[in-house]
């Protein structure tokens, strides 16, 4: 007898190796090299004043897609380069792609996403500090972490994103955004997050989804519809009977058409989506989201323009992923860096190169660059090959310029986005980079296959395929 979801307790288990916290002392140009005594001394090296537990030539603050590309391309230049990197956690965990563990698809688990960092560091030789940030002071060259202080030469920057809730939500207590992390995770940052977002669908009831896209600039813009995708896909497995409900600030989202066009033809009216809606409160305890719509009133003034009204709404649902305003992680203020003045706080580069306007002897990629591209997987691994060109060359007494300022690079970013299972869709979008004489910037065009539709089988296949060569070209 088939027992039903409702009867049985779901539970899911991560296989993943951990790797062991370790740190590095002293100016050390044997790759890889390790000392545990620095343990204890790191563990007394918290404050600016604390005397170095070593200091490198390279220092790169971030694991993610960025830091690793960039310290693997660095020691392929230079096996005997000396380079540190600094992660605050123990496993790597990939935000792209991630959203196909939520749909359930095939062969994707918990697991196809976490992957052991001694397998690059070993191969690649370089060191490794488990630590999270505490304060950078450029003029000292010191990094303050959670482990110990340590010197560089050039620091590359590669943090990641923040979320503002104390921006969006100015009324709100720290115990209330604590509460809403925990119970409405936005799962844009990699970690628990995800975990606790499946938890809550596994446990869901009938009802809606409520997903909520944030304004200004945020982390991979398709995420918040591609997952709407998959949690209607795993809603119609489930046999769960609900909506998923789209709410965003704007009038629009990244690869709207070919999204729209999906849902219509694979789910009906089971996604919903609401635009110009400024979500202005939740109440956790009895499910409830309140925001403010503006819609046009069919009525002009004098001006010839129409006449707009905003009206306060609600909506119960079940399961709440509310993301909220996205920000440049908190390293970037620690490094005291220029910075532009929208929400997020991009870094501000010195002309056509991955090195910041502010200091020669910073380089930054991932999310938090101010060039006009993409924030992607895709993006952070192009920029993060440039950006080792760039600090190799210097290092051995030349200059590298980046290709993208003699000529377009086409594709430079590929975006996919799984739309559907059984058979399993997906839609994409591809960037051009081209060099506009202040920033580098992205074109964007999502193509429509042979049949004239913008999902197609084989979008899914090289979904996966790509996943599966950005992963090997980081971790094996």
């Amino acid at each position: 007898m088939e027992m039903n979801r409702r009867d049985a307790l779901k539970f899911g288990a991560v296989g993943a190796a951990t790797v062991a916290a370790a740190t590095m002392t002293g100016c050390s140009t044997k790759a890889g090299e390790m000392a545990s005594s620095a343990t204890s001394s790191a563990a007394s090296a918290v404050g600016l004043g604390a005397d170095l537990i070593g200091k490198h030539k390279v220092v790169i603050i971030g694991g993610g897609i960025g830091g690793m590309t960039v310290a693997n391309n660095l020691k392929k230049k230079d096996k005997d380069m000396d380079i540190l990197v600094i992660e605050k956690n123990d496993t790597f965990m990939s935000c792209p792609v991630s959203n196909t563990y939520i749909g359930k698809l095939e062969g994707m688990t918990l697991g196809s996403f976490i992957f052991d960092y001694a397998q690059p560091i070993q191969k690649h030789g370089y060191n490794w500090l488990q630590g999270e940030v505490m304060a950078i002071d450029r003029s000292a060259k010191v990094v303050t972490t959670s482990s110990g202080a340590v010197g560089y030469d050039i620091l590359v920057l590669s943090p990641g994103i923040g979320y503002n809730y104390e921006a969006q939500f100015p009324t709100w207590s720290p115990e209330k955004i604590a509460h809403i992390k925990r119970v409405a995770p936005a799962a844009l940052i990699p970690g628990s997050e995800h975990v606790i977002l499946e938890r809550n669908l596994n446990n869901m009831e009938d009802g809606d989804v409520v997903i909520t896209i944030p304004s200004g600039k945020f982390r991979c813009p398709p995420a918040p519809a591609e997952r709407a995708s998959m949690v209607a896909t795993f809603m119609q497995k489930e046999e769960i009977e609900g909506k998923v409900i789209l709410i965003a600030e704007g009038a629009g989202f990244a690869k709207k058409p070919a999204f729209i066009e999906s849902w219509e033809a694979l789910y009906g009216d089971k996604i919903v989506f609401i635009p110009n809606s400024k979500v202005t409160d939740v109440d956790p305890d009895t499910k409830v989201l309140t925001y403010a719509q503006t819609t046009g009133t069919g009525k002009k003034d004098e001006d010839d323009f129409e006449i707009m009204k905003t009206e306060t709404k609600t909506h119960k649902y079940e399961v709440l992923n509310l993301i909220p305003l996205n920000k440049a992680s908190d390293v970037i203020g620690m490094a005291g860096l220029e910075v532009t003045k929208d929400t997020f706080g991009k870094v501000k580069m010195n002309g056509c190169s991955f090195q910041t306007k502010t200091d020669e002897d910073v380089y930054a990629v991932g999310d938090v660059v101010g060039h006009g591209i993409p924030p992607s997987g895709q993006t952070a691994n192009w920029a993060g090959k440039q950006c080792a060109e760039e600090i190799s060359a210097r290092l051995k007494g030349g200059s590298y310029e980046l290709p993208v300022k003699k000529a377009p690079v086409k594709a430079g970013n590929v975006c996919y986005s799984m739309v559907g299972d059984m058979p399993e869709t997906a839609i994409m979008v591809t960037h051009d980079f081209s060099w506009n004489g202040s920033a580098i910037m992205g074109k964007g065009n999502v193509p429509k296959g042979p049949n004239g539709l913008y999902r197609q089988t084989g979008t899914a296949k090289a979904l996966r395929d790509w996943y599966r060569g950005l992963m090997a070209d980081m971790f094996s």
